[in-house]
């Protein structure tokens, strides 16, 4: 018999699948090669992935099953989550962003929505909207301080019954008097909980969100659990005794250096960028309305920004929040670069949009896409690991990543542009794969990254099928 596509991956999926976290053992081998088989055919469709009725059919049964939810489905990923973590040294950045997954449905309702959109206006000069019919999803990525994404930490789905125009809802009324719990904002209350939680050691975690994330019981939490944070504000609050704000101080407070990157604008086009540095010590109040719930905190506010405005780009201008101590540039200077890293929790999304292609899915009801999605989170992940792990850790073992056979695969059908001295690190494989999905690997060109990687893999998927049928039928 001829194998299924899907049995090249045992080795990685061993790591990030627990089998007997479902209801039913069957339900676990189904993941078990459902995952497998997504993970060899990235960006392919179920059928296409599943290559017959049989295991299609399969498929859907259990991305609709009534005792399956992505909690399950991604358990085994949050441990090996955490093995990582354990696994690692110094601190762990986890970053924290929203994204939303749109649709199109005649029947939104069987999925939800997201928001509205402005369509115009009719012939007679009236407004016209539309509702965009999705899901959205909050997730927390831990990545080390260099950049390699350890794994997600926590992950929540929701999706609206009913929009809720915000604009409209802040003249009826007082948004901060509204208590957290009922707003969509506890989402990053929540996912920072659940996130330190599962890691274990809580004064290793930074917590980093953007504007978004500028909320005052966010603080309140990180304090209470005793874990740290780095937020970029957009709130100018009070500050001291109250006669104040925050951008008082910091527009009084010297610069403390300057500091000199590397940006790029739109076009990809690199120049050198000079930020003027500002730091202190603020106490920080609660909003009025809520001034009686939480306490004074005292934290460190970083301002980073360019004197002059660039020509072809927006001009930076980072104001951030940390419960860390910030006392000298080197400090300032750590912090921004980390806060920099939040990018990746972007690229992460990007991968599962454009990567897994999670919009171009055609299950009709929220519950089964969801499932869907949160399969779709492990793949993307690893597709992430796999490219960072080159520029990160590049002399770790080929067998963190790879079996024996793709090794052997990659040895025979890649060739070795510079002999086999590199064969014992895997940068020397996971270049080899980059090659597959049309990397040129050329002397002056960058590190390969996600699009070559996604390509390399589903073809390595390939061989290794070709080559494992081959043997079966004609033999040795």
């Amino acid at each position: 018999m001829i194998p299924k596509k899907g049995v090249s991956a045992t080795c990685w999926v061993d790591r990030e699948v627990a089998v007997d976290e479902f209801a039913d053992v069957r339900l676990g081998k189904r993941f078990y090669n459902l995952m497998a088989q997504i993970g060899d055919a990235v960006s392919e469709s179920i059928p296409m992935a599943c290559q017959d009725w049989a295991n299609t059919k399969a498929a859907y049964r259990f991305l609709s099953n009534e005792r399956v939810d992505e909690g399950d489905i991604l358990k085994g990923h949050f441990q090996a989550t955490r093995d990582r973590y354990a696994r690692s040294e110094g601190p762990v950045l986890v970053l924290h962003d929203t994204t939303e997954f749109t649709f199109q449905r005649e029947s939104p309702d069987r999925i939800g929505i997201t928001y509205n959109v402005n369509s115009g206006r009719d012939k007679k000069g009236r407004i016209r909207a539309h509702t965009v019919c999705g899901i959205l999803m909050h997730s927390s990525l831990a990545v080390t301080t260099d950049g390699l994404p350890l794994g997600l930490a926590a992950v929540k789905f929701w999706s609206r019954r009913k929009f809720k125009n915000i604009a409209a809802l802040k003249k009826k009324v007082n948004l901060t008097r509204i208590p957290i719990e009922k707003k969509e904002s506890v989402r990053w209350l929540e996912n920072m909980k659940q996130s330190t939680e599962l890691l274990g050691t809580a004064d290793r975690c930074v917590h980093i969100g953007d504007r978004e994330s500028d909320i005052y019981e966010l603080f309140c939490t990180g304090q209470q659990i005793n874990t740290h944070f780095l937020i970029r504000t957009c709130v100018d609050r009070l500050a001291g005794d109250g006669n104040h704000t925050v951008g008082d101080d910091m527009a009084d407070a010297k610069i403390r250096g300057r500091h000199r990157i590397e940006v790029h604008d739109a076009n990809g086009n690199s120049e050198t960028a000079e930020l003027e540095i500002k730091y202190e010590r603020l106490q920080l109040l609660p909003p009025i309305g809520k001034q009686k719930q939480y306490p004074p905190l005292e934290l460190t506010v970083l301002h980073a920004r360019e004197r002059d405005k660039p020509k072809h780009r927006k001009k930076i201008d980072w104001k951030l929040i940390t419960d860390l101590p910030v006392r000298t540039m080197k400090d300032a200077i750590e912090k921004l670069k980390w806060y920099a890293l939040r990018w990746k929790i972007e690229v992460f999304h990007k991968i599962l949009k454009s990567g897994c292609k999670a919009e171009d899915r055609k299950l009709r009801t929220a519950e089964r896409l969801v499932n869907l999605i949160a399969i779709f989170c492990i793949v993307g992940w690893r597709i992430f690991w796999m490219t960072m792990l080159n520029r990160a850790n590049p002399s770790a073992p080929p067998e963190l990543a790879l079996t024996t056979n793709e090794v052997a695969l990659l040895d025979h059908f890649v060739p070795d542009k510079k002999g086999p001295a590199g064969r014992s690190f895997v940068s020397h494989y996971i270049v080899k794969i980059a090659r597959l999905g049309g990397y040129l690997a050329r002397a002056n060109d960058p590190p390969p990254g996600n699009i070559v990687m996604w390509r390399g893999i589903s073809r390595l998927s390939d061989i290794e099928l070709g080559a494992v049928s081959g043997v079966r039928i004609v033999g040795n």
